[in-house]
């Protein structure tokens, strides 16, 4: 297992850490294949009082009881309310939860935006106060956050001074915070990763993007490969729910050799082009919607891209198939369209929609 430095905390963690949000229903395997992640070197563990209602932090209790000492454990707070008195009562159920005394890196508030540092969190008798008293008591050993606000707020968030690590959204098909895990970077700071292979799209094979590095054996393995290639990055944390998972990630954090400078560029070549080849089919703006007959044509045609552009074609066929009358919003499939014409006159690239609908139904079906 490789291990680095936690931005300016002297800590050693584990390049792959265990994502506890996507763990099996059954208990004592969802313990087992934490524990195994352990045995292979693994020692950060990220999960959040609101997975399954304090059910993966009771997993990880388990999971890591006897060995407490070895493994480094993260947790977020939601932020329900702007008082202080709520914040600790949801870090006290995280304590009770985890069967810990202490909480080593703490995402203080589970999907920190500037918005709610600056209305919420950060306001006299909030949830700051009760993190800086939290930390000053041992509670807390290091004050984190979860982010999905832009890369520029997330920039600014990390300028403040308060937070010594960042958990944010990057992967093969979503560079977007690049330039945020920079800066963090720069100034000594940690960056966590979440969905390193794409929330599940890149779990399921697409030879097309394999091909891009000689000897990759899997798609994951690319991915994982390409998150941790990144200087910035200090962890990755994968969502694992089965023992095949965990023994393929931890073989590729153990690998020595990160990917060269010529891979790295081959890759990016290569996103770039794709992406092209991507917006050239749909860029997904919406103006041919609503479809009068209820088709989800951005949604088509965005599974389509992961078939046609990016080889991910199971995840796509996956994606296509939850379109229909149980849609949570009652978005059908291509198949519905009854070739009204309404939606081809508002598109800005001129896409002959209706026989890529058909196209789409033909090869994502079934």
């Amino acid at each position: 297992m490789q291990y680095r430095t936690y931005g300016r905390t002297g800590v050693r963690v584990s390049a792959l850490g265990f994502g506890a949000m996507r763990l099996p229903q059954d208990e004592d395997y969802a313990v087992e294949i934490i524990a195994k992640s352990l045995d292979l070197g693994v020692n950060y563990i990220d999960t959040a009082y609101v997975y399954g209602d304090g059910w993966s932090e009771r997993m990880v209790g388990r999971a890591i009881k006897g060995r407490r000492d070895s493994v480094y454990i993260a947790t977020k707070n939601p932020l329900n309310d702007a008082t202080a008195d709520g914040w600790w009562e949801r870090m006290e159920r995280s304590l009770k939860d985890l069967d810990t005394d202490h909480i080593d890196f703490y995402k203080v508030v589970h999907g920190m935006s500037w918005d709610a540092w600056e209305n919420n969190f950060s306001k006299p008798g909030g949830g700051l106060e009760a993190a800086l008293k939290a930390k000053e008591q041992g509670i807390i050993s290091h004050i984190v956050i979860s982010s999905h606000d832009s890369p520029e707020n997330i920039i600014k968030l990390g300028d403040l001074g308060i937070f010594e690590g960042v958990l944010l959204q990057y992967n093969l098909l979503d560079r977007h915070n690049e330039e945020a895990i920079a800066h963090w970077h720069a100034k000594g700071l940690a960056i966590e990763v979440m969905g390193p292979v794409g929330g599940g799209r890149l779990g399921m094979s697409s030879e097309r993007l394999q091909s891009l590095v000689p000897g990759v054996a899997s798609t994951p393995e690319l991915a994982l490969r390409f998150v941790l290639a990144n200087p910035g990055v200090t962890v990755a944390f994968s969502g694992m729910s089965n023992m095949e998972q965990v023994l393929e990630n931890c073989a590729v954090a153990g690998r020595d050799e990160p990917l060269s400078g010529e891979e790295i560029e081959a890759i990016n070549q290569a996103l770039i082009d794709n992406q092209k080849l991507s917006e050239l089919y749909c860029t997904g703006c919406g103006y041919c919607m609503p479809c009068p007959n209820g088709v989800g044509i951005p949604q088509v045609f965005s599974a389509m891209n992961m078939h046609r552009v990016w080889g991910l074609t199971e995840h796509a066929k996956a994606r296509y198939g939850h379109l229909g009358p149980n849609h949570r919003e009652g978005l059908l499939q291509a198949d519905a369209c009854v070739e009204c014409g309404q939606c081809e006159p508002k598109c800005p690239q001129k896409i002959p929609i209706i026989e890529q609908l058909k196209e789409s139904h033909a090869a994502l079906s079934g």
